[in-house]
């Protein structure tokens, strides 16, 4: 009765995450840790012109079915349609590029975090300011169309992520959670803001090329539990076309997906840290100190209050794994034994349980799209074995599981030897509700224990709902004391240690794994795109 209660009086906050394959909508009530509601939407990103999109039309055509579903889900459940809520949050994949002009007209379309085509760029930047500037950041992204000399670049009124473009139609704020914000152009953890020795650089760089300081280009940065504006009656009609949900709602800063990682994982302290696998897969530890070096493996960004945190980011995450198990679902239909989606990967994980501990010799690459990490420019999935690997389905899918995190790996073994350390490593997606199967490889990749929790299972969109909620405690507890004491006092983890034959088998693949990159660039040279 008390979830029913909070919907009718709308005692609940509202979390709407837009990840690479599903928008989800989030629904908590006054008890942060419980779950509500949820709904739904999938979409895909599309390659047009040789860049990686989605068309604006389709944000909102999400948006509005995955809130109908939670809506429908929510009467389901409790009888009862929530009227209001009492916050809302957005929170989407970082980086990537939105450009408008003065008057809020798209100049070119959507450039999403996948796209790599902004090599020159980022290693221009990463000379010019002394950081990692990765591909995918939005500064690097303007930057590319600078040198390019794209025809738009003049006409440039406001740039900005995907979190920050729903935000900004819902509330008319041009704003962004410094998280989010992190991965456009590098933060001043002591200021909160963006670092302004290297705002002056890179203007000094640009020069006239722009038409106005980069500082005016960016959205103003908040941090967690800041007031970042409320729901207009035009945005209202974005979110709910029915008329229903009123104006006035106060949203919380947009995040990005890995600010919403952190908090769905309670990894928001020093020596804390988390693994988020889809799409893309990636790592964040809170730094207890500055790097001693550059390293194009690891980015700087910040939590939602604006700590420093290195994150290993890789763009290839668990696609090519969901590829593989659509052909074996779909080939248990051919055989007149159909099994659901659920079912078929349960059984093909828990398989590559029985594999050897380093796959049998089978090398898998999960690379569709470019790697930076691994130094690739574009992405060709492989499966690799010499003529004495022990070729067995048990092999074949602990080789696929541990191709997720390969160049991952790669990138954590920089952050290792930084010295950097880590009490707790969360891991949340999709990849690990079978129990004990992603978790444990997981663990014996990165040569430490790894938890995952049931509040993390709604991923980003319960992350940014519990910021939402955030926003009516700033004043009194900071955001992990929050989390701590309100969220996850009462959250039941699941821990598993690493197995000493994981460790030395994922070693062992590893080694093949970094040798065998050379396969993945001849392929990408042999092979060039379409069929």
């Amino acid at each position: 009765m008390s979830g029913r209660d909070d919907i009718a009086h709308g005692r609940t906050s509202l979390g709407i995450e837009f990840g690479s394959t599903r928008i989800k909508a989030c629904l908590i009530g006054a008890d942060a840790s419980e779950v509500l509601a949820t709904g739904s939407f999938s979409w895909e990103n599309r390659l047009e012109d040789g860049l990686w999109t989605y068309g604006l039309d389709e944000v909102w055509a999400g948006l509005q079915s995955a809130f109908a579903d939670l809506v429908a889900d929510a009467h389901d459940r409790y009888g009862v349609r929530p009227a209001t809520f009492g916050a809302i949050g957005v929170s989407a994949m970082m980086h990537g590029y939105l450009a408008f002009d003065e008057d809020g007209e798209l100049l070119v379309p959507f450039r999403t975090w996948r796209n790599t085509n902004t090599g020159a760029a980022a290693a221009e930047l990463t000379a010019l300011l002394g950081v990692n500037i990765p591909l995918r950041w939005s500064i690097a992204h303007l930057h590319q169309a600078v040198v390019d000399g794209e025809p738009h670049v003049p006409g440039i009124g406001f740039i900005t992520t995907l979190a920050g473009y729903v935000h900004w139609r819902l509330t008319g704020a041009r704003v962004l959670g410094v998280g989010d914000a992190s991965g456009m152009f590098p933060i001043d953890s002591a200021t909160g803001g963006y670092d302004e020795r290297m705002l002056q650089a890179y203007d000094a760089l640009a020069g006239d090329r722009l038409p106005s300081a980069l500082g005016a280009l960016l959205p103003a940065v908040l941090p967690a539990g800041a007031p970042a504006g409320s729901l207009t009656a035009e945005g209202a009609l974005l979110l709910d076309p029915t008329g229903a949900t009123p104006a006035g709602i106060p949203l919380c800063p947009p995040e990005g997906d890995a600010g919403t990682g952190m908090v769905a994982t309670n990894s928001v302290s020093p020596r804390t840290g988390n693994v988020s696998a889809g799409t893309s897969i990636f790592a964040m530890v809170v730094l207890e100190r500055p790097l001693a070096e550059v390293h194009h493996e690891l980015d700087l960004v910040t939590t939602p209050v604006g700590d420093a945190v290195a994150m290993v980011h890789c763009n290839n995450g668990a696609s090519e794994l969901a590829a593989w198990a659509g052909l074996f679902i779909r080939f248990a239909a051919s055989a007149g034994h159909p099994v659901g989606d659920d079912a078929a990967f349960d059984a093909l994980f828990r398989e590559a349980l029985g594999g050897e501990a380093d796959a049998g010799g089978i090398l898998a690459y999960n690379h569709l799209a470019g790697e930076p990490l691994a130094g690739l420019t574009a992405g060709r999935p492989l499966v690799v074995r010499t003529p004495d690997s022990a070729f067995t389905l048990a092999n074949f899918m602990r080789a696929q599981l541990y191709g997720v995190f390969g160049t991952l790996a790669l990138g954590m073994q920089v952050l290792a030897a930084e010295g950097v350390g880590l009490d707790r490593m969360f891991a949340h997606g999709g990849m690990f509700r079978t129990a004990g199967v992603a978790q444990r490889f997981l663990a014996g990749a990165l040569g430490a224990p790894v938890a995952v929790g049931d509040l993390a299972s709604e991923g980003g969109a319960w992350g940014i709902a519990v910021l939402a909620s955030y926003l009516a405690h700033a004043d009194d507890l900071a955001l992990d004391a929050y989390l701590d004491e309100s969220v996850f006092a009462t959250a039941s983890l699941r821990t598993v240690a690493p197995d000493p034959e994981d460790v030395a088998g994922f070693a062992a693949y590893l080694d093949r794994y970094r040798a065998g990159l050379a396969i993945e660039s001849a392929a990408i040279t042999a092979l060039p795109p379409g069929r």
